[in-house]
């Protein structure tokens, strides 16, 4: 403790409280606080929870100063390294404190302020079963620790007896704290006897109980304690067996806290690390030299699809936990983190922590302490496992680092890779991106020198990238084919199928837009401005194309600009219908199918993978998801259905994720012995994302899309942050919009190193009911404007909160929706 008071950050997500609030320390708490410490503390009229950022020796009104209740846990929770992150995530991403601190912990630990009832004296008066009165007092004695919350919400009816007999002093109110996920404990038991008083112990028990001697000689032979279901299961015993053994102190009883492993079901095998090609022995070197100069640094490894970028990383890693520092392991899809994890816990065992949202809260909480408590060294899991509690990190790998996914979609808004490159600079780390096909940004830090690059350009085990065969969808309408498939794709499917082999289907759709296309010349309408794909809207009888960026809008044509034929359609393409059609053409052919809708279970991902690798199934269909990352020996077939769904999102980065896609996919295909063919089927396969994308080409696609970027003064040149009104008022959603882009032209007028784009329609215009505005600006540097960005949104967003919507914001923005 470093002072008379305790400033706290309290878990209320208000914009008006977003300060430390000072709250004296009473001397019984005085040795349990430090910086990170979680606390209940009053506020107002009620009792919340809050954790402490510092300490001060003065306030600026002491008088009012309240003391802390109550200290939540034995060890802080958060790391005074994680309470800086925090402020520079509240800094970054113009959030809440509250909100940033509750990003950095695992769900479902928030404790809450809460009231018990005890009776304190004996009710006036005989009530008979059945009446309110005494169903309550019934409850009262049967479950003590249920609160004054739960019994109102179970039994509305008893609130005005409750109320009443509170007034009269039948009832005390004790407040206290409900907390949230807690340690799991099981029972276990043991024998402390030795062999001379064992003997002793049966003589002295009676002849005729016979369970109760069964059960002391099982314990004693087991030489340990062991869980008291098993015992039971074990011996046919009962408590009331054990009662008189615990009685006379021959068996010792005791509540041990147990992790709920995710794992614990599952046995891997020990593997070893394998030679390193000197591809792999470079890109394994230069990281291991970063992590020992105790330098922060950011190196992006490029490595084709199939390089063996794992395994360096694994020995990367190894390297790192030796000299006693901690590693994190950033995998972006939840489809990867079974193979990810697998991988690690076959090389590591249990020095590896994981963490991804479909574990349970209690397996990710129990996870989380393992990492608290120092028990493990290394984590592997989703986004959030970027705030992995480490003391003394060495190492983090993002793998795929130019996937969205890595994008908070809630506030703060964060991007992991910035956030690792922060937590770099405070453990003197190195951060490694990895990937085939790097962001723009990252590839341009590489070309700037902020960052180095190390290549792995060819396969690990010499094979050659598979052949890519682009298709023209048009050519194939042309010729009488109106089915999904081409001619070249259903083929090559057929030729799988004899000879055993398996194939991936990929259906490159994301995002929710539907664009407008010429399925007879390949015509896409785009704005005359932006160069962005208009997009569809009807509404009202009206059918409308609308520039998201902009707000330019134009009739939906009747018959094509460019060839003035009449196929001019709005265009889209679901998993369920790819599936209904694999079944009509290739009835006998198993067919696994991963989308949102049959991945929603815990483990659903890893059973359907599973099943693939086990030749369940010989066509895996699937979106991004089955895009990246995994590996399976027997596929030597990739089809992609429709390779430029994703280039007519409106959003300036469809291309760039179109290349990622295409290629990525591409390299699911001949990863082992057998040769891999890749077929592309696009009506627009000239464009120059499909054909780098053919050929591999990641730097010609960089150099040219590099120059198209500068040209529009988009990222990397300039960031982006996006606000969003919302209302289901359109006109009020209209007003905070332009109000907003009014109070930024002011404070920022003159600025050559700032662009404003005017206030147009979201491109998810109406959503959940409500209409939604988006106010786009453009700035090279986010520090210089960060001021004026802040003050103009908190200063709107108590105004949208009175017109009965509210205001969001996102700052480096990789979407704007």
């Amino acid at each position: 403790m470093n002072g008379p008071y305790a400033e706290v950050i309290v878990e209320v997500k208000s914009a008006s409280v977003d300060r430390p609030f000072h709250y004296g320390i009473p001397s019984l708490l005085a040795e349990r606080v430090h910086v990170g410490t979680r606390v209940l503390v009053p506020f107002g009229p009620r009792r919340v929870e809050g954790y402490i950022v510092g300490f001060s020796d003065t306030t600026d009104a002491p008088e009012k100063t309240k003391p802390l209740l109550e200290v939540l846990d034995d060890e802080p929770p958060l790391t005074p390294d994680l309470v800086e992150l925090a402020g520079f995530l509240s800094e970054r991403y113009l959030s809440t404190k509250a909100a940033a601190v509750q990003a950095l912990l695992p769900s479902g630990m928030r404790a809450k302020a809460t009231t018990f009832l005890r009776i304190q004296n004996q009710p006036e008066g005989v009530y008979l079963p059945g009446s309110w009165e005494y169903e309550l007092l019934q409850e009262l004695y049967q479950s003590p620790n249920k609160t004054k919350e739960q019994l109102v919400s179970e039994h509305p009816e008893w609130r005005p007896v409750i109320r009443s007999w509170v007034e009269e002093g039948v009832l005390q109110e004790l407040h206290g704290v409900k907390h949230g996920i807690q340690a799991k404990t099981m029972t276990f038991l043991s024998t402390p006897l030795t062999d001379s008083e064992l003997q002793a112990a049966l003589d002295e028990l009676s002849s005729r109980a016979k369970k109760q001697r069964e059960l002391l000689t099982f314990l004693f032979e087991a030489g340990e304690a062991l869980l008291m279901k098993d015992v039971f299961a074990e011996t046919g015993a009962s408590s009331a067996t054990l009662k008189p053994l615990l009685d006379k102190g021959f068996v010792v009883k005791e509540e041990r806290e147990v992790n709920r492993d995710p794992y614990a079901d599952k046995q891997f095998e020990k593997s070893e690390p394998l030679p390193l090609t000197p591809m792999q022995d470079n890109a394994c070197r230069t990281i291991k030299n970063a992590v020992d100069s105790g330098a922060a640094q950011t190196i992006l490894l490029q490595g084709v699809t199939g390089s063996g970028k794992t395994e360096v990383y694994l020995q990367a890693i190894a390297a790192c936990v030796a000299q006693g520092r901690q590693a994190i392991m950033l995998v972006p899809e939840i489809a990867l983190t079974p193979q990810m994890v697998e991988q690690f816990k076959k090389r590591f065992g249990d020095e590896v922590a994981v963490l991804h949202s479909r574990l349970s809260t209690g397996e990710k909480y129990d996870e989380w302490r393992r990492i608290r408590h120092g028990e493990v060294n290394i984590v592997v899991g989703a986004r959030s496992a970027i705030f992995a509690p480490f003391r003394s990190i060495g190492l983090m790998i993002i793998d795929e680092e130019h996937e969205t996914s890595y994008k908070q979609d809630d506030h703060p808004k964060y991007l992991a890779r910035e956030v690792a490159m922060y937590r770099a600079r405070q453990h003197k780390a190195t951060v490694v991106l990895g990937s085939a096909t790097p962001s723009l940004e990252t590839r341009w830090w590489a070309h700037q020198g902020i960052v180095q690059r190390v290549e792995m350009p060819e396969r690990v085990r010499g094979q050659k990238l598979p052949k890519v065969r682009v298709v023209d969808m048009r050519h194939e309408l042309q010729s009488g084919n109106r089915s999904m498939f081409s001619v070249a794709l259903k083929t090559g499917i057929e030729e799988r199928l004899e000879r055993g082999e398996q194939i991936i289907l990929f259906l490159n759709r994301r995002g929710f837009a539907t664009f407008v296309l010429c399925r007879s010349c390949g015509y896409v309408a785009r704005c005359r401005d932006c160069e962005i794909p208009l997009t569809y809207h009807k509404a009202r009888g009206l059918e409308q194309l609308r520039c998201h960026y902009c707000g330019y809008a134009e009739r939906m044509p009747e018959t094509c600009p460019d060839c003035q034929g009449d196929h001019v359609r709005h265009f889209g393409t679901g998993t369920q219908r790819v599936e209904e059609e694999l079944h009509k053409v290739f009835p006998d052919a198993g067919v696994i199918r991963m989308d949102v809708d049959t991945t929603s279970g815990k483990d659903s991902h890893a059973v359907l993978l599973q099943r693939f690798r086990q030749g369940e199934a010989q066509i895996l269909l699937g979106t991004q998801m089955i895009a990246k990352g995994l590996d399976f020996p027997n596929v030597t077939l990739v089809g992609v259905i429709s390779a430029e769904t994703s280039l007519y999102l409106p959003d300036f980065r469809a291309a760039e994720r179109t290349f990622q896609l295409l290629t990525q996919v591409a390299g699911r295909a001949g990863r082992h012995e057998l040769p891999g063919e890749v077929v592309v089927q696009s009506y627009n396969p000239q464009h120059y994302a499909i054909q780098f994308a053919k050929n591999q080409e990641y730097e010609k696609f960089f150099e040219h899309e590099v120059r198209h970027r500068y040209s529009l003064n988009n990222p990397p040149f300039y960031e982006l942050t996006s606000f969003t009104s919302v209302n289901e008022d359109e006109m009020k959603a209209l007003h905070i919009a332009r109000a907003l882009e009014d109070l930024l032209r002011r404070a920022l007028d003159g600025r050559d190193d700032v662009i404003i784009l005017g206030t147009s329609p979201a491109p998810l215009a109406r959503l959940q009911g409500k209409y939604r505005f988006n106010v786009v600006l453009k700035y090279k540097k986010f520090k210089p404007v960060s001021r004026p960005i802040r003050e103009a949104y908190h200063a709107l967003q108590g105004e949208a909160q009175k017109l009965g919507g509210y205001l969001t914001i996102d700052v480096n923005a990789q979407m704007i929706l």
